[in-house]
Order: structure tokens, then sequence, then C-alpha cells
């Protein structure tokens, strides 16, 4: 009566010789057996913390070392590292989206001559007319009205 003891939870338990004489024998129930064959590990999502199973090839294919539970905590963290100058299409901040930039930066949805805050016609307009200077202070919202008046008739924007 061969008594052996478990690989995966070293509990002792009885093999059949023929099981032991083709290899078999090694666990203790399915449950260990499937155990043993799990390859990978535990890691914690680098925006929540919880922990997650990956496999090795996850693990070998991410470049930068972290993991996420979820798709949207990774877009959270890619867009904390690279937005701005650390994005690899960055062009010295000449090619940013205006709106998303003040909306970002808290500016109010609104034109600011006549006040209209209906999103559909509002435009970003350059105090100063030059398209490379996306300061937060040389752009401001305007409706295509009022975008029309400033560029055409030369209404003063107030501050």
């Amino acid at each position: 009566m061969p008594i052996v003891q478990c690989k995966v939870c070293k509990k002792n338990f009885y093999a059949k010789p023929s099981w032991l004489k083709r290899g078999w024998g090694k666990f203790c129930s399915s449950k260990c057996q499937h155990e043993a064959q799990r390859k990978g590990k535990f890691v914690y999502c680098e925006i929540c913390g919880e922990k997650i199973w990956r496999k090795p090839q996850k693990i070998k294919g991410s470049r930068s070392g972290k993991y996420f539970c979820c798709k949207s905590h990774q877009t959270l963290w890619r867009n904390q590292i690279f937005s701005g100058p650390q994005h690899w299409n960055w062009k010295n901040g000449e090619n940013i989206k205006h709106k998303a930039f003040l909306i970002k930066n808290g500016v109010k949805l609104a034109c600011k001559l006549c006040h209209c805050d209906d999103i559909r016609i509002l435009a970003v307009h350059h105090r100063d007319k030059n398209h490379k200077n996306n300061s937060l202070d040389n752009l401001v919202f305007l409706c295509h009205n009022c975008h029309h008046l400033v560029h055409y008739y030369k209404v003063k924007i107030p501050k």
C-alpha cells in the first residue's frame, strides 16, 4: 500500500502501484493537479491595487512593467503619463485640441462676448491671432457669430 505525498498541498494519500509505474499519483485531487499546472503569478493593478492573476505571456508582454485590472484603469494611467510633452507625437503644443485643453483647465463653456452656452456653436479663438501661441490666457471660447465679428469687424474681447 504505497502512501505518497501530494506535490502541492503536502497531504499524504494512497496511490495505486500501477499509477506510480505510469508516473501518475503525484497529486491528491484534481484541484491540486490543476494548481500545479498553473503558470504565472499574482500582480497588483497600478491604479486601484487589486490583486490580479496574469499568465507568463501577459507578464512578458508588458513593456511598462505595470498591470491593470481593466482597460479603463490602463487608459487612466496612460493619459496621466503620456499627455502633453511626454506624448510621442507632441509638437510643442502647436496641434493641441483647444476645446479639450480649455475644458481641462476649468474655462467656462460659454461665449466670452454674448455668453451663449450652446457647445455645438462654440469655437476657440486666439486673442493675439498667433495659432502657435496656445497659452491658457491667449485662448477664449467664442460662438461662430461673435468669432466672425472679432475677425472682420474688430470687436474687442473683454479680459
